[in-house]
């Protein structure tokens, strides 16, 4: 099969079978990129999942993104993209054109409410698997933490946290950077 095919029809999979969007996407995309197809490995799939999470945009699809082209360019990034939204797309447009006459049916309450708690672990899991992987040491750990109870708690958009750690650690960076090469021009002229 065509590889192009292939990106189509794995990405067109997660989305037309998974339920609850990006997060609970991820373990399906998972499985299928790194364990079924091995197209990466896990820890590039663990940066691809970092990046997607710090950039604009749906999760899903930013993920299908940098997967895409990271196995064929900008071609393979286009057609995983187009793969992912096709599916949701179809069926949000069918349940759009047809809910409104059934929302209210007593079974289709039912369903909605079954499907509520499979969601909820559906996002769970990716989470606990991705905290288990990336090896967290203490200090990451507690910045886990603070950064979830800020958001929680004090209702703090990750937004303005993502900013300050990134400022914290760029200028942490640069004062590294520049204390070495101090440290180095020092041992230089003696």
């Amino acid at each position: 099969m065509n590889i192009y095919l292939q990106i189509f029809s794995c990405f067109a999979k997660v989305g037309a079978f998974t339920l609850g969007g990006g997060y609970a996407m991820i373990s399906v995309i998972e499985q299928e990129v790194v364990r079924k197809r091995g197209w990466v490995d896990e820890e590039e799939f663990m940066d691809a999942v970092t990046i997607a999470q710090s950039s604009p945009g749906l999760l899903a699809v930013n993920i299908s993104i940098f997967l895409g082209y990271k196995l064929k360019g900008t071609k393979g990034s286009v057609i995983a993209t187009l793969g992912s939204i096709t599916p949701p797309f179809l069926i949000i447009l069918a349940i759009a054109m047809f809910f409104a006459r059934f929302q209210d049916y007593p079974a289709v309450v039912s369903i909605f409410k079954g499907i509520r708690p499979v969601v909820v672990s559906l996002i769970a899991v990716p989470v606990i698997s991705m905290a288990k992987k990336a090896r967290l040491g203490k200090w990451r750990l507690l910045l886990a933490a603070a950064t979830a109870s800020l958001i929680i708690f004090a209702k703090m958009s990750p937004v303005y946290i993502m900013l300050a750690v990134f400022v914290y650690f760029f200028v942490t960076y640069g004062f590294q950077t520049m204390h070495h090469r101090h440290k180095d021009e020092k041992g230089g002229e003696q």
